[in-house]
């Protein structure tokens, strides 16, 4: 009788995993989730608790103690170990400790590209206690000038190639104080200091931590830069801990100790700095370095240097994915792909092509206090709702309507929560745990990104901006993204940024800037809608000269339309929704059109070039 109840015993405890399989097929996914987010969480606080306070920069010290010789970057010809890091940072910092007279708490921006300089000028400035400012290198004039009013930096780098978009604001710049240091080993333009030669002379011997001894887990690492609603970018403010937070993200993704990254996106950039370059830190891994995408090179780059992990976009994706077909498309060591915004017709076809390559999708912003994982490898999912995550991060969907551009009340005037499966917006409660750190020196933004009693009185929350639903499962799918801003090719554009520029034309009276969906990409394109001023025409080329002039490539506008007078709503908010879904098919839309050809200026719009564009025969 009890070797009858045991065997039961046994047959049950053998049936059991089965069982919950059936029940909750993604159980072990769950585990393992649960499993790496508590590992991350005991660290964080073992980090947070240390004393003196322990850093990513002393994370990188660490690693160079343990592992010297290890390559750590590897950057077109040139390959440098852990130590040579070190040493060469070692150099940067004194260069620009006795020349730019810094100390700690002091701001620095750079305004370089990606090259091993930029690592190695970031890691300056953490070991001086100094917070670095990443500008976007794309940025010019009134945008770049702003950028420094934002962080207060007390000095500039820039890369020899870049010079002359500083010299267009340089009177300016030394008007404000701001020291500039241009990557030369001389420089005869007054105002800039060449700063190559000085480094070159610097000792590469260690600094002492005390130079950083007050930097604590609050303090500013930071400022990284994105697109808002102001025209301008704001400086979000990164600070060690959420800097942390970011870096652990390799270690949910499945990065190990042994891989080779690949990051080829600007470091400027959240994605480029902080989920590949100071995660690759974190983990002891070596990086390989790249100024900028190449869809020809990319594969014949992660051969030649056995990457295991690469870094994406969804733009990114289906690059790779319509480029010519070749016999070695599978000869490749890459098993990991991190990143956001992938289409899931491309994931699908990007895993049919390329071979078993985990894709792990993930969703967060800058400034955010929420963010989501597919550690699932669900196709089409941004993340997936777990019972840890949701005891950590307080959000929710919210009824949203999208004409009125505001949240759906009830009748106590609070914010109606959507049901699975609907789209709603994602709010995250502003907490201890979940702070919004908001923008430097840009109250006014800060508060515009805060929901004030979304559910209760008194009750606060970020808002994300973005519409997302989640079904059955727990799979969270992104759907629209509201607001003023929309994004190509990897890149925020602001509506209100691109406007202010158009308007600068002389025979454009008012501009309305929205994205438009185009088959086949990712993100929306850029479309205007404008009226001329009295007795005046559309000039293509002339349009053309001035977008090129002012705006980087991803955001000039690619559509243009012509009205008699731009609709708004009854608060006299351009109506934008409308004019997305209307497109830009010349034979729905009535309106005089124009497209961008990029070598003859704006062009009338006809039905054979919108055909080439919808069956993908025209680069966009």
């Amino acid at each position: 009788m009890t070797a009858n109840i045991l065997y039961t015993a046994i047959a049950g405890l053998a049936v059991l995993p089965l069982l919950l399989y059936l029940k909750y097929p993604y159980i072990w996914y769950d585990l393992r989730y649960a499993i790496s987010a508590i590992q991350v969480g005991i660290r964080l606080n073992k980090y947070k608790n240390k004393k003196p306070f322990y850093s990513i920069v002393d994370c990188f010290l660490d690693k160079v103690a343990r592992q010297p010789h290890k390559k750590f970057l590897l950057f077109e010809e040139s390959s440098y170990t852990y130590i040579q890091a070190d040493k060469e940072s070692n150099r940067v910092a004194r260069a620009l400790s006795q020349h730019a007279n810094l100390k700690e708490g002091d701001t620095v921006a750079l305004f370089l590209g990606n090259q091993p300089l930029f690592v190695w000028f970031w890691l300056a400035l953490a070991k001086l206690g100094c917070t670095a400012a990443l500008l976007n290198y794309n940025v010019r004039s009134k945008s770049l000038l702003h950028c420094f009013s934002c962080c207060e930096a007390k000095a500039l780098v820039v890369s020899a190639d870049l010079r002359g978009a500083v010299e267009e604001v340089l009177p300016t710049l030394n008007q404000q104080g701001v020291r500039v240091f241009v990557l030369s080993d001389h420089c005869d333009v007054e105002g800039i200091e060449s700063l190559s030669d000085k480094i070159q002379k610097a000792s590469d011997e260690s600094l002492s931590p005390q130079l950083r001894a007050n930097v604590n887990i609050k303090s500013p690492a930071l400022y990284i830069y994105t697109s808002g609603t102001t025209g301008l970018p704001k400086a979000a403010v990164i600070n060690q801990e959420r800097l942390w937070m970011a870096t652990f993200l390799q270690s949910i993704a499945g990065v190990r100790s042994d891989d080779i990254i690949y990051i080829y996106l600007p470091l400027y950039h959240t994605a480029g700095f902080m989920m590949g370059l100071t995660g690759a830190i974190e983990k002891g891994i070596t990086v390989v370095l790249r100024q900028k995408f190449s869809v020809s090179q990319f594969w014949n780059d992660c051969r030649k240097h056995n990457v295991t992990v690469i870094q994406y976009i969804g733009e990114i994706m289906r690059y790779l994915c319509n480029a010519p077909k070749r016999d070695n498309d599978r000869d490749h060591k890459v098993r990991l792909a991190l990143g956001n915004g992938i289409r899931a017709d491309t994931w699908a076809d990007f895993l049919q092509r390329f071979g078993d390559i985990r894709i792990c999708e993930c969703y967060g912003a800058t400034e955010g206090n929420v963010g989501f994982v597919n550690y699932v490898g669900k196709v089409g999912a941004i993340g997936k709702e777990h019972f840890l995550h949701k005891m950590g991060y307080e959000y929710a969907l919210i009824r949203y309507d999208t004409e009125k551009e505001e949240p759906v009340k009830d009748s106590r005037g609070f914010c109606i929560k959507v049901p699975r499966g609907e789209t709603g917006l994602l709010v995250a409660k502003i907490g201890k745990k979940t702070p919004f750190t908001g923008y430097a020196k840009n109250k006014q933004q800060t508060e515009k990104k805060k929901l004030r009693d979304v559910f209760v009185k008194g009750d606060l929350y970020f808002n994300s901006g973005d519409l997302l639903k989640i079904d059955n499962e727990g799979f969270i799918f992104f759907q629209d993204r509201i607001g003023d801003t929309f994004r190509w090719k990897g890149e925020n554009v602001a509506t209100t940024e691109v406007a202010d520029h158009l308007l600068m034309v002389d025979f454009i009276e008012e501009a309305n800037v929205y994205g438009v969906k185009v088959p086949g990409h990712e993100g929306r394109i850029g479309m205007a809608a404008l009226t001329l001023k009295e007795k005046m025409e559309f000039d293509g080329k002339a349009c053309h000269q001035h977008v090129k002039n002012y705006l980087p490539s991803y955001a000039r506008p690619r559509f243009i339309r012509i009205q008699d007078a731009l609709v708004v709503t009854g608060t006299f908010k351009q109506m934008k929704v409308k004019l997305a879904e209307e497109g830009f098919n010349p034979v729905v839309i009535k309106d005089p059109l124009f497209y961008l050809d990029d070598s003859k200026g704006y062009v009338p719009m006809t039905e054979e070039i919108f055909n080439s564009i919808v069956e993908g025969k025209v680069r966009l």
